[in-house]
């Protein structure tokens, strides 16, 4: 799927006043709505996850090769080294997949601030505020960082010497973190914009320049 750009920011103050407001007001409501998919849509709560699973699939070459490391053997070396290069080859794309999303995400932010400040229309922004997305994002990232909690303390708690050996939990713990951390960053995006729906249009409305 081709990636759309991402829309224009408003026009200056000083330039809205000579053009059409009807014009404006659509361009506003088409663009806000665009920006608040990209922002708190499906799709991107989807591509969170996906780069989760990447980074545990990258993460499971490392566990391994922390569990041959132990081995102290040669051919468990040579196979340990081998395991760090893969894990290697898919853990740096998928940070570069990362800060390519966060710095999306920064920039989606700015324009949706930009395009909410530049007019009011109380029947787009209800839709843009998206309680029942926010509602979406937040439930389905506890689930990931609970269980990641769980595991990187469960396991943490009831490691026994000879019975998991280090690298086993490293491997969970590691796993752990992950799920605990894309729960977390659901959580805080989700309240991000709960936040900020509530400064930018609730109270907007509610004072006498808002009605």
């Amino acid at each position: 799927m081709p990636r759309r750009d991402l829309p224009p920011p408003p026009p200056p103050a000083h330039l809205r006043a000579w053009l059409d407001e009807t014009a404006v007001r659509a361009d506003r409501a088409r663009f806000l709505l665009d920006l608040g998919q990209r922002s708190l849509g499906l799709g991107r709560l989807l591509l969170l996850w996906s780069v989760s699973a990447v980074f545990a699939f990258g993460w499971s070459f490392v566990g391994m090769a922390l569990m041959a490391f132990e081995e102290g053997d040669f051919v468990s070396y040579l196979l340990g080294t081998v395991f760090v290069v893969l894990g290697a080859g898919v853990l740096i794309p998928a940070a570069f997949w990362f800060a390519w999303g966060a710095r999306q995400d920064r920039q989606v932010r700015r324009l949706l601030c930009a395009w909410a400040e530049a007019d009011r229309d109380p029947a787009t922004d209800r839709q843009v505020r998206a309680p029942g997305r926010s509602l979406t994002w937040l439930l389905a990232s506890f689930l990931p960082a609970a269980a990641g909690l769980w595991l990187t303390f469960g396991v943490a708690v009831s490691a026994r010497p000879g019975k998991e050996t280090y690298g086993e939990v490293a491997y969970y713990m590691g796993l752990g973190m992950i799920l605990w951390i894309t729960g977390l960053l659901g959580v805080a995006k989700a309240a991000a914009h709960y936040r900020w729906a509530l400064r930018a249009f609730l109270r907007a409305e509610s004072s006498p320049a808002g009605v």
